[in-house]
């Protein structure tokens, strides 16, 4: 499948698993018993600007840093996404929308940049005060480790490292992105 630049970026940006509806060689399996959400989450706590702390490696955000997100709700009762990536000292942006998948507690969540295309995005746990949050999908190929704060403190880091790995996920999979 040839894609348009637009499309490209929206992929560089896109930590919701679109690729494969979009082409590409997804990266290995981190988790092959992917958890259910352990939490549910009170949508208008969790909107806001996030910054990804890390992530696993994916072809389509390669040589991303400065990773943001961020959610708001739309007239339409969906949610606004803008995620944003500084690649190569260049900033891109990427608009998507969601939509919340009836029943999981507004954990898990359909997310599209792309018309018809969307991918899963589970909030598979999140702290109490939500000042941090770890985001994955069904296959086991894809997490993000977001934070409140573009430079987390130490603790918080690894407590979010420790969480990730209870929930069976491989850290050496884990790239920490660079924050600036």
């Amino acid at each position: 499948m040839n894609l348009s630049a637009t499309q490209k970026l929206a992929l560089s940006l896109l930590p919701f698993a679109l690729i494969s509806a979009c082409g590409g060689k997804p990266g290995p399996v981190g988790n092959s018993a992917v958890p259910e959400p352990a939490k549910a989450v009170e949508l208008d706590r969790y909107l806001g600007k996030w910054f990804e702390m890390a992530r696993y490696e994916a072809p389509f955000q390669k040589g991303c840093d400065g990773v943001t997100a961020d959610y708001s709700l739309r007239d339409d009762g969906k949610i606004k996404v803008i995620n944003s990536c500084t690649k190569e000292g260049k900033t891109t942006t990427a608009n998507g929308k969601a939509k919340i998948v009836e029943g999981s507690r507004n954990a898990k969540l359909k997310v599209s940049f792309f018309g018809p295309f969307y991918g899963d995005y589970w909030v598979l746990d999140r702290a109490e005060d939500y000042s941090w949050a770890i985001v994955g999908e069904p296959s086991g190929r894809y997490l993000w480790m977001l934070t409140r704060q573009a430079q987390p403190e130490p603790q918080v880091r690894a407590r979010i490292e420790a969480r990730v790995k209870e929930l069976g996920y491989d850290w050496n999979l884990v790239r920490v992105t660079d924050q600036g």
